[in-house]
């Protein structure tokens, strides 16, 4: 009776997914025509430019169309989000213009190769000796095409934020001894990014950003704006929130960076003093899990083994 309603649950569970794959290929087949009109009209000409098919007999570049097509599709489909994945491909390190498109196109391909996926796996699933094994394989095949894309971008955006939060100190210790020297601010900078480029690789890229606008007329407190969204953390926008003020009331800038530097390395300090603080409660479940059992059979093993002889002599 047990085997019977196992059965009967996989049954339904793999038809469920069964009609939720079928019915996502009819969504996607109805709303084709929609989005095609609609890609139409947004690009029509004076619109953004459409990029150039790929050439035939190149199969990555075939494959790279395709991803592209399906990214102009979902981005068609919810434009108002571009910008703020833009930011966030850009935080992460691409800075490619495609690349939201590349990206929505990437997403969509994983959905597609998993409801492929899920459509293979229905013998399994409506075996009844496998049925359990071929509903977890499809909610994993599924987990990773829903949440993998977003999490690798995730991944990313975070090291490199790690980078920046590492590198900004240093950053603002070799601008204020520049600008002491005598340098203007934007001179500054560009020292500063020949400085930074071994230790800081990602750092420098936005530093040369900023440099190019710069030197291109963008106004300074747009441009160090530019880069805090760019980079994405608190201490880039409180430095592009101190220069603006600086340069609306006629203040120092040596003086203010030296005030901002020293706050810096003040919260850089307190960082390394609370990762060190936390460094004894860590360690405590590996010591409970891993340590503490090994001393106790390290101290309790010779004394078990001679309770058992003195047991075996009598």
């Amino acid at each position: 009776m047990a085997e019977l309603q196992m059965t009967t649950i996989v049954t339904l569970a793999g038809a469920v997914l069964v009609l939720a794959a079928l019915g996502g290929f009819a969504w996607m087949g109805a709303s084709e025509l929609r989005l095609r009109a609609a890609r139409r009209t947004r690009l029509a000409p004076g619109g953004p430019t459409v990029a150039p098919p790929p050439k035939a007999g190149m199969v990555g570049e075939q494959v790279m169309g395709a991803v592209r097509r399906l990214g102009q599709q979902s981005a068609v489909r919810d434009p108002a989000k571009l910008s703020l994945l833009r930011t966030q491909l850009m935080q992460a390190g691409y800075f490619n213009r495609e690349a939201p498109v590349i990206f929505l196109g990437v997403k969509a391909a994983a959905m597609a190769l998993a409801t492929a996926g899920v459509l293979l796996l229905l013998p399994l699933l409506f075996n009844g000796k496998g049925g359990f094994s071929g509903v977890v394989m499809a909610a994993a095949i599924s987990g990773v095409a829903i949440l993998g894309p977003d999490q690798v971008l995730k991944s990313r955006k975070r090291d490199r934020e790690q980078e920046y939060s590492d590198g900004f100190p240093d950053l603002l210790d070799l601008l204020v001894a520049s600008v002491e020297a005598g340098l203007s601010l934007d001179a500054s900078v560009s020292r500063v990014t020949e400085e930074l480029d071994r230790r800081y690789p990602n750092l420098t890229i936005h530093l040369r950003m900023l440099v190019l606008e710069l030197r291109a007329g963008r106004a300074r407190k747009d441009a160090w704006a530019s880069l805090a969204d760019r980079l994405g953390i608190d201490d880039a926008r409180a430095l592009s929130t101190m220069l603006r003020q600086a340069e609306e009331m006629g203040t120092s800038l040596g003086d203010t960076l030296s005030i901002f530097s020293q706050d810096m390395r003040a919260k850089r300090m307190l960082r390394a003093e609370e990762k060190a603080l936390a460094l004894s409660a860590k360690l405590t479940v590996p010591l409970i899990v891993f340590i503490f059992p090994c001393l106790v059979g390290a101290l309790m093993l010779p004394a078990a083994v001679r309770v058992v002889k003195i047991f075996a002599h009598q």
